[in-house]
């Protein structure tokens, strides 16, 4: 049994297909979509009549039914069964998950059926398979969690497509797509490969990209979605602590909210300075995860009245306008991503004295290496001209007496000529 998530357009689906493509056992891919279980029940006899020759009796009553046949056929046969959107039977049927543990128990050691359950809601597909009180915890012999690509992966297709591109056209594909392979696939199949023919296509009247935010995320939060998407909103404008977020989602309380969409849903972490002690919750703020969800709030959804008065010209030369300036942002995670892909590292962040200010005390890139005897201090700008380099060093002076106290220090200014 292997399990596999990921956020939608991840390329769950197109992963499972392209492993299983030249195999000599036949594949079944049941899609588990919104519908009663009968028609599921039909939709999943279709398959199996039209991929092999396996005899199906008319009138299965239920989907364990159609899936303790197939166990059944996998005593003799060997194949692979692949169920996908998993998580979605808990709206239709959740005893399906007992059921299939009962199954999985009894069967297991006497079929050839290989199972693969995937699934796209984060916090379903964890609770399914890692929560001790769950009938399939324990059950999975592998859970696989896609991520979006590494930054060498871009780099490499961006290039195929734009054998031209500048580093301003890296970034603002970083920046949009977040290494997800659909969106990608979006700008890349459609031409824009360019930096301004990205952030054109992103907010035109006919962008994919205008509700995907809200696809994505009002299955996962339900009826509670105004109050997450208020601190995301509030996350992806600049305001990172707790106090602030709480200010700007009207004063209520959101210490629940925000444990859940650190470690439920995955879609926010927290961060600290570097060095500072796990408890200390005067310096902690929060980041959205997700490069492309970061992005959504901070031009689409906080803009949505222009959406709803169609008003995507507007919207347009705002996001022109602000990126240059938001785009640095995201050049800091860039740095931060590439430096942990290169490695070397034992730990990567940045580091800050809250009392001083952000302008006398943060440091954008702090890498204590491996050896544990040396680190990076860096900055990061995007152009050269913007660097202030004994502002700098006299907030390396302030870090190489405190937290770096006794480690060889080498500084550095990423710049986007680094990329």
């Amino acid at each position: 049994m292997t399990v596999i998530t990921g956020r939608r357009r991840i390329g769950k689906t197109s992963l499972i297909k392209k492993a299983f493509e030249d195999s000599d056992a036949p594949m079944l891919y049941f899609f588990t979509g919104r519908k009663t279980e009968a028609a599921l029940v039909d939709d999943f006899v279709r398959e199996i009549r039209s991929k092999t020759d396996v005899y199906v009796p008319d009138g299965l009553p239920d989907v364990i039914a159609v899936v303790r046949h197939l166990f059944e056929i996998a005593r003799s046969r060997r194949f692979t069964l692949v169920i996908d959107e998993f998580q979605e039977f808990q709206n239709i049927n959740p005893a399906i998950f007992s059921d299939l543990q009962n199954l999985w128990d009894s069967y297991r050691a006497e079929t050839h059926l290989n199972l693969v359950l995937s699934g796209s809601v984060l916090s379903m597909m964890r609770k399914i398979f890692t929560d001790s009180h769950e009938p399939l915890f324990g059950r999975a012999d592998n859970i696989i969690s896609l991520k979006p690509f590494r930054i060498s992966v871009i780099k490499e297709i961006l290039a195929d497509y734009n054998p031209d591109h500048t580093n301003e056209d890296l970034l603002a594909l970083y920046t949009l797509a977040g290494g997800v392979p659909k969106y990608m696939e979006l700008f890349c199949d459609n031409g824009y490969v360019d930096a301004e023919s990205m952030l054109r296509f992103t907010t035109s009247n006919m962008s994919p990209f205008i509700e995907e935010g809200r696809n994505l995320l009002i299955t996962e939060f339900g009826r509670d979605y105004g109050t997450y998407f208020s601190i995301l909103l509030a996350i992806s404008s600049g305001r990172t602590s707790q106090a602030e977020i709480s200010e700007a989602a009207g004063g209520m309380a959101i210490g629940g909210h925000l444990e859940k969409l650190e470690n439920t849903y995955g879609i926010i972490s927290r961060f600290r300075p570097i060095f500072a002690r796990p408890g200390s919750k005067n310096t902690v703020r929060y980041r959205i995860s997700d490069l492309f969800l970061q992005f959504w709030f901070r031009f689409i959804e906080n803009n949505r009245p222009m959406v709803e008065l169609d008003n995507y010209t507007d919207l347009t030369e705002l996001l022109l306008a602000q990126y240059p300036t938001y785009s640095g942002y995201t050049l800091e995670r860039y740095f931060r991503q590439k430096l942990a892909e290169d490695g070397g590292f034992r730990e990567i962040g940045s580091w800050w004295v809250p009392k001083l200010g952000l302008e006398a005390s943060e440091i954008d890139i702090v890498g204590i290496r491996s050896d544990n005897k040396s680190a990076l201090v860096a900055e990061v700008k995007r152009q050269r001209r913007n660097y202030d380099h004994k502002r700098f060093m006299e907030k390396v002076g302030r870090i190489t007496t405190t937290a770096l106290a006794g480690y060889a220090v080498e500084t550095r200014l990423f710049t986007m000529e680094d990329m």
